[in-house]
């Protein structure tokens, strides 16, 4: 089988730009001929980055010829889309050139923005999501979406790679770590666990707070981290390459989603398969993928005092963080390549014979 595989890849290293980069490789590995098309290649040459009119046109233009070229040769196209420009520039474009070379595209929608993008754009992205031959979403929230747009989804979740993380003991006579590893941007609020540690402190004071993301927030993250005199028990890691990520989950205690938006995050994956006990906030599809008190705590958005006691209950009751710590790595398995590729190379199957584009819009709603 020969996959053209669309996406970002690292740096900056994204959901979506880690899970391409792994999805190539472990396709690779199977055997099956993989070319892939980088949606945020380098500018060439360099400078064209810093010239903001020139900027969109010198990588799309490159991108298109790309396109066109792996398109016409290939069985079948996997493309990582998003919400936004990302959609409008990229991810349209490739249903479209698909089409005109006679290879279908399954498109594998991610990112907690889509209600409200579909909201507006709906009608344009079903004009193109017409030509494509399967549309993929990693949860059960981006199906129920789409499905309110007319478009149906099957599901074919995140993949994690249990093999990269080796769950670490229960670490004795040091600070408790709560890990945050989301990017310094306003959606994943990184506020509010920093006013969480705040009031964690006053009932477990030795606690700190590790935060692995890059961001333009950082200036005003550390200035409120300051103003609530917590010193040196907030720590920013900066961005944090992939490599890396194991050793910092071994290190944490409770691993944190303070996000107000989003959809299947690989930082709760991850977590999870590093025997981390989790707490996240009951947003996207976050609640499609772990079960409140059973594989994960959950909380409200922004809802600061609930946050703070949901971690304290984990670093104050070690069987309840043992037995999430358990669930959690069972639940884990069920996201592994073996589990995965099944579904993911039936769709393949699937497109290649290519059902039409009446088999995506309203498929088995009898309209």
């Amino acid at each position: 089988m020969r996959v053209v595989l669309i996406g970002p890849l690292p740096p900056p290293s994204g959901g979506m730009a880690n899970q391409t980069l792994q999805l190539q490789r472990l396709l690779q590995e199977e055997g099956v001929a993989v070319e892939l098309v980088q949606v945020n290649a380098p500018y060439r040459p360099q400078w064209l980055g810093r010239v903001r009119g020139l900027r969109a046109v010198a990588r799309l233009l490159p991108y298109l010829a790309s396109l066109w070229r792996a398109l016409g040769r290939t069985d079948v196209a996997h493309l990582m889309a998003n919400s936004g420009w990302s959609w409008h520039l990229f991810a349209a474009p490739a249903i479209w050139i698909g089409r005109l070379r006679g290879t279908p595209v399954v498109v594998n929608y991610r990112g907690g923005f889509a209600g409200e993008f579909l909201a507006r754009q709906a009608a344009w992205v079903r004009f193109s999501m017409h030509r494509a031959a399967r549309l993929i979403v990693p949860s059960g929230f981006l199906r129920a979406v789409f499905a309110e747009h007319g478009m149906a989804a099957d599901i074919v979740p995140n993949i994690v790679d249990t093999g990269r993380f080796n769950p670490g003991g229960v670490l004795s006579g040091v600070p408790p770590v709560i890990l945050v590893t989301r990017n310094l941007e306003p959606v994943y609020d990184n506020a509010s666990a920093i006013r969480a540690l705040a009031l964690v402190r006053a009932r477990v004071p030795h606690a700190q707070l590790v935060v692995a993301g890059s961001g333009p927030e950082k200036t005003r993250l550390k200035q409120l981290a300051e103003s609530l005199k917590l010193g040196d028990s907030v720590r920013f890691t900066g961005r944090v390459e992939a490599a890396d990520m194991p050793a910092l989950y071994r290190s944490a205690q409770v691993s944190l989603n303070p996000s107000r938006v989003d959809n299947m995050p690989n930082s709760v994956l991850e977590a999870l398969a590093a025997g981390v006990p989790v707490v996240s906030t009951r947003v996207g599809g976050v609640p499609y993928m772990v079960e409140h008190e059973k594989t994960a705590l959950l909380v409200e958005p922004g809802v600061v005092a609930d946050m703070a006691e949901a971690i304290v209950r984990i670093l104050t009751d070690p069987a309840l963080a043992e037995r999430l710590r358990v669930a959690g790595l069972e639940m884990a398995q069920t996201y592994t390549w073996s589990q995965i590729k099944p579904q993911l190379f039936k769709v393949y199957q699937e497109a290649i014979r290519h059902q039409g584009p009446a088999a995506l819009l309203n498929r088995g709603t009898g309209t």
